[in-house]
Formats: structure tokens, C-alpha cells, sequence
């Protein structure tokens, strides 16, 4: 139940004591007109304070609360028969008293103020109904049932954000505790294996210094992976991630990775980063597989209000006129599986040029959504820094 089980107590609380409050108030007044069917109405109050206040406790939720305001609306209708017709327009307070307020609270502990709020309007129609539409009453009740529904049901909202934002803050720093352990056992292993065969990779020569290249590549890789924040868990709070960080553990010998704005982060939802980043990685693994050995690539990554594009170009070959739809045909589905489907999936689309002889180039691109925040275009950055130039 988490931060919730303080409300669901001070709930109970509320209605046991609003129920000594209704049975006091009908001892005083002799058991209005009908003493006996008073007594029993203050009976099947007490034994649905008793059952929804158990059921609560064990988790159940919403089956208890619709019934709580059938429940109650039916012991506030039964104010004319216990008490006499002439009892609601004459003002008096009905044989349920504060009760009627159980289910507005527990509807605001639920589902917060637009729910309590509903509820609070039933329960006073109801009561609006036993005093009579025909003359005017006051609605100090009915308004402040409303108003008290609306504030506990907010400060209940605040309350499970502020729990949802201190467990997100907590699973961070335990992924940060996590990620420096890793980082300190593949320091003192993985890096060094690495490393050295690299180094002795590039002393052998020949096919070895091959191996000693991609060696490097991958220790590059590796160091800037435990060096930069978890997947998923980006610089903002809604889960967002920064598309530039994700696509710098591609940065090698043979990839360059720039973006337009390095002071700001090109923020996308967390699962349409990834994707975008995994597109990345295979259009440069199609690089390395395709084209000879060493052959360069960049990586441009640059945003506008509407959309993060992410650029990979290459000085290999090219793809020969044709190739792209003879491997789609052939059944070969890399490049539509690899970059198409994923950023299908997210919304993004993928376009291809290519010159023989001039390499390749491959944009991929994905919307921005309203909460991933607002990435700087080129002509902004640009703006900005012809601005800056002239006033230095």
C-alpha cells in the first residue's frame, strides 16, 4: 500500500468516529420519530464501517468503494423515514450526520480530487434531494464536502508523486552505486586484456594489428559505457534521455560523433532513444561489414522542435542502384528489420543516399514528443553563435 496506508487509516478513523457522532446525535434527539428503525440504521452504518475498513486493509479497492457510496447514499435517503418528512426541509442534520463523508475520502485517497469530487457531488444531490428542490436551503454542507474531497484528493496526488520521485531518485543511486562497482571490477580486467592486446596487436602487425584496432575500439566503447548514466535513465524526470550521450559509445578511430548543440541535451523518451540509438548501431555495423577495412564514418546528431535526426554517412563504396530491393526480395530483411522496424515502431522514418564510389548516407529520424523536451535546431545553433560572435 505503500505511502497510501496513513490515509487509509486516518479513513477509518474518520468514519468510526463520524459513527459515534450520528449515534450520539440520535440518542440526544430520542430516536427522532421511528427510534427503532433509527437504531438500525445506525446498525448497518456500523457494520459497513466495520467490513470497509477491513476490506481496505487487505487491498480492495474499487468493488468497496462503489459500494461505500451506495451504502451511504441509502442511510442518508432513510433521514425521511427515521426522522419524519418535515426533518430535511426544516434543516435538520440527517440520522447519518459526517458519515456521508467516508466515501469522498476514500475516493480522494483512491483516485485522487476529480474522483472525490464526483463522489462529493452524488452525496450531496442526495442530500440536496432529502431537503427538497422546491425551496431554497443553504449548501454550506454540500460545498464544503466538495471542497474538502478536492483538497485531500490533491494533497494525496502530491504526496504519490513526491514518493514516485524519491524511489526514482533512490533506483538512480543504487544504478549509480552498481555501475562504479562494474566499472572498478572492468577496470581492473576487462580494460587492461584490452588494452594490451592492442598494444601487442600493433606491434605483431599484419592481420594481428587488425585485431589490435578493433581491440581498441572496443575498450573506447567499453570506458565511455561505464562511464555514462544507465540506459533509460536520462536527465529528466519523465524518464527522457539524452540521444547524444546514448550515441557516444560509438566514438572510435574510424567514427566520429558530433552534434550541433554539445551545451544541450537532445532529450527523447527513454524507449524511442534506444531504438534510435540500436538504428545507429546497425547502419555503422552495415559499415564495417560492407565496406574495406579502416573506411571511415560520422555520426551527426542535431534536433528541432519537431523531430531528433541522427545522420551516419560514410566514405565507403556505396550501395549499388538496385541492392536495397534485390535483399528486400532475397528475404535479407537486416536493414529493414535493423532500422526501418525500429523506428517505425516509434513513430520515425529512415531514408537512404547513396553514390557508387561516394559512400553512404543514412538519415534516421524520430518526432519529438511534448514530453521529451525541445531540442535546439541547426539554424537556432546557428543563430546563436553568429549572435555571440557579434557581440564578442
Amino acid at each position: 500500500m505503500g505511502i497510501e496506508r496513513p490515509f487509509w487509516r486516518a479513513v477509518a478513523v474518520y468514519q468510526a468516529a463520524s459513527l459515534v457522532y450520528a449515534a450520539m446525535l440520535l440518542a440526544h434527539a430520542g430516536g427522532y420519530e421511528r427510534p427503532v428503525l433509527g437504531w438500525l440504521v445506525i446498525g448497518v452504518m456500523a457494520a459497513w464501517t466495520a467490513v470497509s475498513t477491513f476490506a481496505y486493509s487487505l487491498g480492495y479497492r474499487r468493488g468497496v468503494l462503489v459500494l461505500d457510496v451506495l451504502v451511504t447514499v441509502g442511510c442518508l435517503l432513510s433521514s425521511t423515514y427515521v426522522q419524519g418528512p418535515d426533518a430535511g426541509p426544516a434543516g435538520v442534520m440527517p440520522v447519518t450526520a459526517t458519515w456521508v463523508g467516508g466515501p469522498v475520502l476514500a475516493w480522494a485517497v483512491y483516485a485522487g480530487r476529480r474522483a472525490a469530487g464526483v463522489t462529493a457531488i452524488v452525496v450531496a444531490a442526495a442530500d440536496l434531494w432529502l431537503r427538497g428542490f422546491d425551496r431554497f436551503v443553504p449548501l454550506n454542507g454540500a460545498v464544503l464536502l466538495v471542497l474538502a474531497g478536492v483538497a485531500v484528493g490533491h494533497v494525496v496526488q502530491l504526496v504519490k508523486q513526491a514518493e514516485e520521485r524519491l524511489q526514482r531518485v533512490a533506483e538512480m543511486e543504487a544504478a549509480g552505486r552498481e555501475r562504479q562497482r562494474l566499472a572498478r571490477d572492468i577496470h581492473d580486467s576487462v580494460l587492461q586484456v584490452l588494452t594490451m592486446v592492442q598494444r601487442r596487436g600493433m606491434e605483431i602487425g599484419g592481420e594481428s594489428a587488425e585485431l589490435g584496432r578493433l581491440a581498441g575500439e572496443q575498450e573506447r566503447a567499453l570506458r565511455e559505457l561505464v562511464r555514462s548514466e544507465p540506459a533509460g535513465i536520462g536527465p529528466s524526470e519523465d524518464g527522457s534521455a539524452d540521444v547524444a550521450r546514448l550515441l557516444r559509445r560509438f566514438e572510435s578511430e574510424a567514427v566520429t560523433v558530433s552534434t550541433v548543440t554539445a551545451s544541450e541535451p537532445l532529450l527523447l523518451p527513454a524507449h524511442h532513444a534506444r531504438e534510435l540509438e540500436a538504428a545507429a548501431g546497425a547502419a555503422l555495423d552495415n559499415v564495417r561489414r560492407h565496406c574495406p577495412s579502416g573506411t571511415r564514418a560520422w555520426v551527426l546528431v542535431e534536433g528541432d522542435t519537431g523531430a531528433v535526426t541522427v545522420t551516419v554517412r560514410d566514405e565507403g563504396p556505396g550501395i549499388p542502384p538496385g541492392r536495397l530491393e534485390e535483399a528486400r526480395a532475397a528475404g535479407r530483411l537486416g536493414v529493414a528489420q535493423s532500422m526501418r522496424g525500429r523506428l517505425a515502431n516509434v513513430g520515425g522514418t529512415v531514408r537512404f543516399l547513396s553514390v557508387p564510389g561516394q559512400g553512404t548516407e543514412v538519415e534516421l529520424s524520430v518526432p519529438v514528443t511534448p514530453r521529451a523536451g525541445r531540442p535546439r535546431s541547426v539554424s537556432t545553433a546557428v543563430t546563436r553563435l553568429l549572435g555571440t560572435r557579434g557581440a564578442s
